[in-house]
């Protein structure tokens, strides 16, 4: 045997197959399914009465976040993703003008929702508030729609983000059209079968599309939101301006935007 050639330990196949091929008998998968819905029932009822809990907690929160500067640029700024669809230096500078973000979810389906970004006066268009709306279409109830008792039904754990959720859009008053930044910097179709953008373009392309190919709405709502604190610290997500390191496509004379100073701390709450 040549020197550096393993021998593989007997059995070694035995091993490796041994968790292939299982086959599930029409019964178990059945159990299976219906024990999965109890837990999805359990989710939903957790997720419901959380809502109801945290409410007052984020507007407690609002009240205390609106007198720190740049609170939510530098949030929103710390989430990975987010960050890649705001590198224009643009896009950073209206956000220095954010107040507030809020998310108002739906009393009845509180897995959709309304993110609000409300912004002082601004060089850029003329609106206090942007709005994206996410409208739940409930399908059509089952003959047995069963509800169970902490009244979950079996339609809202058959909810579908991708077929029962459309997303809105409203129209910027921007102050000077031919400097909107959507129109200075377009989200651009991709080619052939890729329904992702080729490039996203500005930020606010999010308010003026209906699409949001990106997921943005669910990662500011569901990510940023909830853990805006740890975000603006930069304890959560990965700490990092993405800014820092890309190189900026804007050839505007704009002053340089500096959103990572308060990040300096870095003390836990």
């Amino acid at each position: 045997m040549s020197k550096g050639t393993k021998r593989a330990s007997p059995g070694a196949e035995e091993e490796k197959d041994a968790l292939a091929g299982i086959e599930l008998s029409e019964e178990a998968a059945a159990a299976l399914t219906a024990v999965n819905r109890d837990v999805q029932r359990v989710d939903i009822f957790i997720e419901r009465q959380s809502y109801k809990l945290m409410k007052p907690v984020f507007e407690k929160r609002r009240d205390v976040v609106k007198n720190i500067d740049r609170f939510w640029a530098v949030a929103l700024m710390n989430h990975g993703t987010f960050g890649i669809h705001c590198q224009h230096q643009a896009d950073q500078l209206a956000l220095t003008y954010l107040e507030d973000v809020w998310v108002a979810r739906d009393e009845a389906e509180p897995r959709v929702f309304t993110l609000e970004f409300k912004f002082k006066e601004n060089p850029h268009f003329k609106d206090q508030v942007l709005k994206k709306v996410y409208t739940y279409t409930q399908p059509p109830a089952p003959e047995k729609n069963t509800v169970d008792e902490n009244g979950v039904s079996d339609v809202a754990v058959d909810f579908s983000w991708e077929h029962h959720v459309k997303a809105g859009s409203i129209k910027i008053d921007w102050k000077d059209p031919a400097k909107a930044l959507t129109k200075l910097y377009p989200r651009e179709s991709a080619e052939g079968d890729d329904e992702d953008p080729a490039e996203p373009g500005s930020f606010f392309n999010f308010f003026e599309h209906e699409s949001d190919p990106f997921d943005l709405g669910l990662c500011i709502a569901n990510d940023v939101f909830p853990e805006a604190i740890e975000y603006f610290l930069g304890n959560a997500g990965n700490g990092e301006l993405d800014s820092d390191d890309e190189d900026s496509d804007d050839d505007d004379d704009a002053e340089e935007i500096d959103l990572e100073k308060p990040r300096a701390k870095k003390q836990k709450i």
